[in-house]
């Protein structure tokens, strides 16, 4: 009190002016939780379809308002850490906003917009269609209805841009989607198909495997130069289903759900070394590249996708359920070890040789095997289910063994070293969320409370290491005690690991996982009761 009777009147009335607007904030989460006897019925041509529809600024009070940790020592914490993860976005969103806006992504230290290859050298707002979602579900209207309204007079699919089609598809196609079917504005579902129109000449090869990369504009297709013998990579072909499904879905049109139906036919066909998927595949010859297999980088999302591909089919896709049983139990036969100190890790098969490192990336797969638990076969649902929390502590590991407890890009465990890295170009954290994603599934299936503990652990060292003045950057080193910034607010760090954290800590009636299936950016789609639906296409297909 004594310190509050020394300050001015002026000083006064800016320290309660900043009170006040930190307590509207909060306050204000409180209150978008949907309420759980609420659906929006879309006119989406079919009338037995409900769509959960997530109604913000309505009754019921946000049950994650009071987080509950259960923190070493048995001691109970409560925390306020909805506002923590609002202000984290706002953050993220209003330094994106004030430096970046319409770029694709972020430079935080030198505060200008930053675009990557993936892109191509089009100025497509890839954090904006990203973030959507995120800032729906968060309920920041007023920073989505910003995003709205710069997609219906900016996003321009007849640009001279060589794109991704996997990062288009996941990152903007998955982005236009959710944000369609989470506020019914139908712009959304406009846009996404007018972009899906522009990759389907990617599809134009002798195999039907799309090329890696197409232009926009003129449509000519081709692959990565680094990619071996000319192939397409198996985790970018193999992640189109869940968006191509539901673009046909929404539009009529059996184009998107013949072209993955046909890549799911044709690795049907072929032989597999081991029962493994090599990450590689000639467009022109149908042959396996190199056989090289990796639950990480190059295969990961292709395993996640047959799984969620049939959840989404509201569990009537048996075949991608067979095809996804048969790949795992492959993976755990050749891939999944246990290290010296007990340490369960997924390693990469390369010709005929096991390379005992894991990729952050493959951190995804813990949530991954708690996912598809329920519905495995042999009663295995319990094996599976454990396999999941072995992976989800070994990624801790991995974060808690550095200094910054940040996850290391890629971590050994050989000579006598676990969970760590070794090369300097192997010790970067660019924001990633596999590892929070693995986390928020865990804790959805078991409720146990090391999850959110090892959540808020992750939540600390980003915001303060990761956090600059003009938003949020990845580090070279999570072993140094001062480490330098990359400079990249990278759009997934909105679209995923802020959306994780977020969903974490919330009630298991958000986004409830028997409603909707995310995709590999963490964008949620709804189930598709497909008893009740005749997909376009789907009665040509054998």
């Amino acid at each position: 009190m004594l310190v509050w009777a020394t300050l001015r009147l002026s000083e006064k009335f800016i320290l309660l002016l900043i009170l006040s607007a930190f307590i509207t904030l909060c306050f204000g989460a409180f209150f978008f939780l949907p309420d759980s006897s609420k659906h929006k019925r879309f006119d989406l041509g079919l009338e037995d379809v409900l769509i959960p529809h997530i109604e913000p600024g309505k009754e019921g009070k946000h049950n994650a308002g009071q987080i509950i940790i259960h923190g070493q020592g048995g001691h109970d914490e409560h925390r306020n850490l909805v506002c923590l993860f609002l202000q984290m976005m706002k953050h993220a969103w209003d330094s994106y906003r004030q430096y970046g806006w319409g770029h694709n992504e972020l430079k935080p230290l030198a505060k200008k917009g930053h675009s990557t290859n993936i892109f191509g050298n089009s100025q497509m707002g890839a954090t904006i269609v990203d973030a959507l979602d995120t800032l729906y579900i968060m309920g920041l209207h007023d920073e989505f209805k910003d995003g709205q309204e710069w997609i219906e007079q900016n996003l321009d699919f007849s640009v001279n841009a060589e794109v991704s089609v996997f990062e288009v598809n996941i990152r903007f196609i998955g982005g236009l989607l959710a944000a369609y079917y989470l506020s019914g504005q139908e712009v959304f579902k406009v846009k996404a198909v007018q972009l899906a129109e522009k990759l389907l000449p990617a599809f134009n090869t002798p195999t039907g495997i799309p090329w890696a990369m197409v232009n926009l504009k003129s449509g000519v297709g081709r692959n990565w130069g680094w990619a071996s013998a000319g192939s397409s990579i198996l985790a970018e072909f193999g992640t189109l289903h869940m968006e191509f499904v539901h673009l046909t879905y929404l539009s009529g049109n059996p184009a998107y759900y013949e072209k993955v139906r046909h890549i799911r036919k044709l690795l049907a066909k072929m032989d597999r070394p081991n029962g493994l998927y090599p990450n590689y595949l000639n467009p022109r010859t149908g042959r396996w590249g190199q056989h090289h297999t990796s639950v990480g980088g190059l295969g990961d999302s292709f395993y996640e996708y047959l799984l969620k591909a049939w959840l989404m089919s509201d569990k009537t896709d048996t075949e991608a359920r067979k095809t996804y049983d048969d790949a795992i139990e492959a993976i755990e036969r050749h891939l999944i070890r246990k290290s010296n100190g007990g340490l369960t890790f997924i390693g990469e098969w390369k010709n005929g040789h096991l390379e005992r490192k894991m990729g952050h990336l493959t951190c995804f797969a813990g949530g991954m095997f708690a996912l598809g638990a329920d519905g495995s076969p042999d009663d295995k649902a319990g094996h599976y289910l454990q396999l999941g929390a072995e992976i989800a502590h070994t990624c801790h590991e991995s974060y808690d063994r550095t200094v910054l407890k940040l996850g290391p890009e890629a971590f050994k465990f050989d000579s006598g070293l676990e969970a760590v890295a070794v090369r300097q170009n192997e010790k970067y954290y660019i924001l990633r969320p596999e590892v929070i994603e693995t986390y928020w599934y865990m804790w959805r299936f078991t409720h146990d409370p090391k999850y959110r503990q090892w959540g808020w652990e992750a939540t600390q060292a980003i915001d303060k290491y990761c956090r600059v003045s003009g938003g949020f950057s990845g580090v070279k080193d999570v072993y140094s005690s001062n480490p330098t910034y990359d400079d990249v607010q990278q759009s997934f760090f909105l679209a995923e690991t802020l959306k994780y954290l977020y969903l974490l800590f919330s009630g298991d009636d958000l986004l409830p996982l028997e409603n909707w299936v995310f995709n590999t950016e963490a964008h949620p789609l709804p189930v598709l009761h497909m008893a009740n639906i005749t997909l376009p296409g789907s009665q040509n297909q054998g």
